[in-house]
């Protein structure tokens, strides 16, 4: 059967649509693999498909320990601020405070083009982020939060933040005060479920956020209209920011309760 499901313009009622061509095969059938690199959803938390395993996807948090994280501008992982339990990597309530008592915590791996999803759950009010590119040089520690690229992790609704900035673009999912997240309210899922965030940044530097399987913004890496955007932030102080080769992968700790899971990312070449 088919149908017009509905017609959204009053002027194009009455339109006929048209179908030829349509052919089926039933007989004589050869099943064929399926094409590696497509990204799919597992819904068992932390862990990956054989599918997954032959695409080249790595877990990043494994649901028990600490692994492949530690703290920023440390050697191991905090002792306090964060903890790991049944199944989720959280950060813990700090009255707000960024950097929170635990602090941001870092891969051990730097990171040049790759496919990062993770899950996230926010409690009420609550602010954090995922950083990409990060560097943890000497000269770029600062008292708060250290400096890169930032997907957005922030309640939209409570949090202050989400209306500063310019026009936008410190709300969920958005490259932190550079580029507004482009998303519906229908595809956030309510607070107390999770939601699934993925960055992808392809070897020529284009860049894609999503936000439960939508894509909510993109740009280009170093581009002119980058760099424009970079000077009108606060970012702006920083040398050639967002432009590293490589960096760290980055939790927020910015003084909120926020938990962490099925992190796991795919290194693109």
């Amino acid at each position: 059967m088919y149908r017009v499901h509905a017609v959204r313009q009053p002027e194009l009622a009455g339109r006929k649509v048209y179908f030829k061509n349509i052919q089926i095969q039933t007989t004589a059938l050869k099943p064929t693999s399926f094409p590696k690199g497509i990204y799919v959803v597992d819904n068992i938390p932390n862990t990956l498909t054989t599918y997954e395993k032959n695409s080249g996807w790595k877990l990043l948090f494994d649901g028990k320990t600490s692994g492949d994280w530690v703290g920023a501008y440390k050697d191991k992982f905090p002792d306090t601020g964060w903890s790991i339990s049944n199944g989720t990597i959280s950060v813990h309530e700090t009255a707000g405070k960024e950097g929170g008592v635990g602090g941001d915590i870092v891969t051990k791996d730097t990171y040049k083009a790759f496919d990062l999803s993770f899950e996230f759950l926010l409690t009420p009010g609550a602010n954090s982020g995922v950083k990409y590119f990060v560097r943890l040089a000497p000269e770029e520690k600062t008292s708060g939060s250290a400096i890169g690229l930032e997907y957005q992790v922030l309640d939209d609704t409570l949090h202050p933040d989400a209306k500063l900035g310019r026009d936008g673009d410190r709300t969920l999912a958005s490259l932190y005060d550079l580029i507004k997240a482009n998303k519906q309210k229908r595809f956030i899922h309510p607070m107390g479920q999770w939601n699934t965030g993925r960055i992808i940044v392809y070897p020529n530097n284009h860049v894609e956020h999503y936000l439960n399987g939508v894509k909510v913004l993109e740009y280009e890496r170093g581009s002119s209209a980058f760099r424009d955007l970079v000077a009108i932030s606060k970012y702006k102080v920083w040398k050639n920011f967002g432009e590293a080769a490589e960096g760290h992968l980055l939790l927020q700790d910015h003084g909120n309760d926020v938990s962490y899971r099925s992190i796991k990312i795919r290194v693109l070449k």
